[in-house]
């Protein structure tokens, strides 16, 4: 008896670990998903600043052409440890300077590396992967012809067992979706608001909560969320607490300034310079899409 309960037990963790390796196995694209994708690099410096890159990827201190040398470096604190950007300017050596299109693309839409291994969700692939591959093409064309950097990449701070790449495969399975969190019937700006919000200017990686292992509360969209490793809270911008108008917003997200003419601080203001780089109309459209939210406490 005791025999086949060991039998038993033996093929239960066989099957169970079967399933988790299938589970958690990272899922890049092919060079046949991006075939014909060549980019445009006019197009694609409008998605480089929609998407922030430069806020996040320029060195620690870095300001005006400094911020398009993405040498990485700065670091992003949060309950499972410390993250440093990487080093993604065109250096083939140091940097993403010698990545296909098809490796670009895995990373950015599915947190999957040239070699195979799961990048932390600090990377925002979680709204990336909504984008279209047109315009991570777009990105890629912009990204190879601003200046490489020979800094090298640090390695993140993450302990046990949060630094085991494999189970971000399971982190993915669990609270991943590319599904549209804003549905039903959208005006064309509204449409282009969410794309922006949703996919490239990842709004909810802030300012959505998270559960305790940092997955996004999508049932709570918008509603706040603590600062990772800080003080304080981002916002809640839906209507619930932002009574801002449709201008309101749009000149907020121009020149900093709020209708109580206090000015943009913190990471937001790197925010506000991007999207006033947009035209006008995107930002008109972000507006449509926040007013737009259902009021979230």
């Amino acid at each position: 008896m005791f025999r086949r309960l060991g039998l038993a037990a033996l093929v239960c963790g066989l099957v169970g670990a079967g399933v988790f390796w299938a589970v958690t196995a990272p899922d890049p694209l092919s060079e046949a998903d991006v075939a014909g994708l060549t980019g445009d690099q006019a197009k694609g410096e409008a998605v480089f600043w929609a998407a922030g890159c430069a806020s996040c990827h320029m060195a620690p201190g870095a300001t005006g052409e400094a911020e398009l040398v993405l040498a990485g470096g700065q670091v992003f604190a949060s309950p499972f440890g410390n993250f440093i950007a990487p080093n993604i300017s065109p250096d083939p050596s140091q940097g993403i300077g010698g990545w296909s299109l098809a490796q670009f693309a895995s990373a950015v839409t599915r947190g999957v590396s040239p070699e195979g291994q799961h990048y932390f969700p600090a990377f925002p692939y979680g709204a990336y992967n909504k984008a279209n591959l047109t315009d991570i093409a777009d990105l890629k064309a912009f990204m190879d012809g601003l200046p490489p950097s020979s800094t090298p990449s640090q390695p993140h701070e993450v302990g046990f067992p949060f630094n085991i790449r494999r189970n971000l495969g399971g982190w993915k399975f669990l609270f991943l979706s590319d599904d549209w969190v804003m549905t039903g019937d959208l005006t064309e700006a509204e449409t282009r608001g969410r794309y922006l919000v949703e996919a490239l200017a990842h709004c909810g990686e802030c300012h959505t909560p998270r559960n305790p292992l940092g997955g996004l509360e999508r049932d709570r969209w918008m509603a706040g969320g603590a600062i990772p490793g800080g003080k304080g809270s981002f916002p809640n911008i839906t209507p619930a607490k932002l009574d801002w108008s449709q201008d309101e917003i749009v000149e907020y997200l121009t020149s900093g300034f709020t209708p109580a003419f206090d000015s943009v601080g913190g990471h937001m203001a790197h925010v506000v310079s991007n999207m006033a780089r947009l035209p006008l109309e995107d930002r008109e459209a972000v507006a449509a899409y926040v007013k737009k939210l259902p009021p979230a406490e």
